[in-house]
């Protein structure tokens, strides 16, 4: 096509978009900021690190393009390019907030974190994130997927915080990739070499018909830019990630045991009559119905003896303790659940709906009160879903509508404290634990920090596991255990000498302590997550080279 724009590589995309002769890069090749995690596994980088990033004008209009590469690491986020992403949208939110406008757009060719800096893509991810939810209050967060790879992993969970969503018909929208879901589920769950069924189902035109993107347009630029334009100056649309009580609604009524065909569920969207759901909150049940630690320790902590809930996969509860009201929230196990593919912990659909639900209720009852309530995340998560029918509704948005509600508590005012007792894996750690003020861990050598299973990384990064286990001697952010991790410096704390599986009165104690001096560290401090960016062990290097990237984005800016 004469004027494709999915034929074009990232900084070309960046260019055409713009009016001619406005384009300004900042942080190009020339700075040579190389991420330092990629030549100790043998790989080469890219002295852009596949991220672009310009500021210039759409018909006089004053905008930042954030624009990925796809060509590079398939479009991965790590550390450089994740810094590079969220500290300009930072800058960009706050020129807003100075009264100048700036319209920030970002341009999609991405298959989520990248493997090679596991945790920091994670990391950066819901920094990204946390600033989307910020800017949406000044101006309009525009995302574009072009095609080729589309946007997918943790960055689809971004994608759908954006106001406003464009997609052209080669675009592909999802947060698990087929091959992920056959490598994790089987593919009697989801045969990846059926790519009929998987553009049906994660294609953009199956996405606007069932609400997860915005707009399909050509595959032409000048087409791109004038629905951009128009996009801008319209009424924004409530944000997909406020509509609880449809999806709620939806994922109760849904009869899992028919077969769903995309063409199906789109029916069945269209004609949902959404009912006002009540918020679930935790009781005193007959029996123990988990054996988890996050099961086990949110009885420890609220005093619920065998909790249990209408949502049995999340428990909630107001628990008053030394004077403060605070909110605990845990997602546990199911045996029964109607989704198969969360049944040992995961965060499915009605996981990250019912908890946006729950914070959304803490926000609103505290609307208008001085103090908010603190809102614990007890975090046991051994992964985000991986099935058809997940990814036919939108698992993607369920897991956002959670992130966006734990962030946007935080912005007003709410800390919110993430205790890591058990796994904390890819976008079920997102959904539940990344936009946390101060996260706190159990230092436990069975728990888990990653972005995917080690059969699944070793597959997408082409490695046995063998080659992948060595890797992660070089490169702390893709290590699995709790210690490395640490290193990064995103805990608050690591509290030692707690016994994660049948604590002592004395250990529960300690814990309680521990989270009443992380509330009391995040009070009345900035309701952001740069406290990450401030520890002792990010400033010994955990995070130097994101200090580095934010500073000299300063500069240029």
């Amino acid at each position: 096509m004469l004027n494709s724009f999915v034929e074009l590589n990232g900084r070309e995309r960046a260019k055409a978009l713009l009016d001619k002769g406005t384009f300004r890069e900042l942080l190009g090749p020339l700075d040579r900021l190389e991420s330092p995690h990629l030549e100790p596994q043998g790989i080469v980088p890219q002295s852009d690190d596949g991220i672009i990033l310009a500021l210039g004008q759409i018909n006089t209009k004053n905008v930042l393009i954030i624009s990925m590469e796809g060509a590079f690491q398939g479009g991965g986020i790590g550390e450089v390019s994740g810094a590079k992403i969220s500290a300009s949208l930072e800058l960009v939110l706050e020129e807003n907030k100075q009264g100048k406008t700036i319209y920030p757009i970002m341009i999609f060719d991405t298959g989520g974190v990248r493997l090679q800096e596991a945790n920091y893509g994670l990391l950066s991810i819901s920094e990204i994130g946390n600033q989307i939810v910020a800017l949406r209050k000044y101006v309009p967060v525009v995302g574009i997927i072009p095609g080729r790879i589309g946007a997918f992993g943790g960055m689809s969970i971004t994608a759908e915080l954006f106001t406003t969503l464009i997609a052209t018909n080669k675009a592909r929208l999802g947060l698990n990739g087929p091959e992920v879901i056959e490598q994790e589920a089987g593919v009697m769950e989801l045969d990846s070499s059926d790519q009929a069924l998987i553009w049906n189902t994660i294609g953009s035109n199956q996405r606007l018909k069932t609400g997860l993107v915005d707009a399909v347009v050509e595959d032409d630029t000048e087409v791109i830019i004038h629905t951009i334009d128009s996009v801008l100056t319209a009424k924004a649309n409530p944000a997909k990630t406020e509509l609880i009580d449809f999806y709620l609604t939806l994922l109760n009524d849904i009869d899992l045991c028919l077969e769903w065909t995309p063409e199906k569920y789109t029916a069945y969207y269209k004609q949902l009559q959404l009912v006002q759901q009540a918020v679930p909150m935790a009781r005193e049940g007959h029996s123990s119905s988990s054996n988890s630690r996050g099961y086990k320790w949110f009885s420890y902590l609220t005093g619920i003896v065998q909790p249990t809930s209408c949502v049995p996969s999340v428990l909630a509860a107001d628990i008053e303790k030394n004077g403060q009201l605070c909110r605990y929230i845990s997602i546990v196990p199911d045996p029964n659940n109607k989704f198969p593919r969360v049944r040992n912990g995961e965060v499915g659909l009605l996981e990250g709906w019912t908890v946006a639900q729950v914070v959304r209720d803490v926000i609103q009852q505290d609307e208008n009160k001085e103090i908010k309530r603190p809102i614990i995340a007890i975090i046991d998560v051994p992964s985000q879903a991986y099935g058809y029918k997940e990814e036919l509704i939108g698992i993607n948005l369920a897991l956002a509508a959670s992130a966006d509600a734990y962030a946007t508590a935080r912005q007003k005012g709410h800390p919110v404290i993430g205790l890591i007792v058990g796994n904390a894996i890819s976008g079920g750690f997102l959904a539940h634990g990344l936009q946390s003020n101060r996260l706190i861990a159990l230092d436990d050598e069975k728990i888990t920090i990653q972005a995917m299973s080690k059969a699944s990384a070793a597959r997408i990064t082409k490695r046995t596991i063998a080659e992948l286990e060595e890797a992660t001697k070089k490169v702390p952010a893709m290590a699995y255990d709790i210690r490395s991790y640490s290193t990064l410096g995103s805990l608050y704390k690591l509290v030692s000498n707690i016994n994660p599986d049948q604590p002592t009165e004395q250990n529960i104690e300690e814990i309680e302590q521990t989270l009443v001096e992380a509330i009391n560290s995040a009070k009345g401090t900035v309701t952001d997550l740069s406290f990450r960016l401030k520890t002792k062990a990010a400033l010994a290097g955990g995070r130097a080279t994101t200090i580095k990237v934010r500073e000299l984005l300063k500069e240029q800016w």
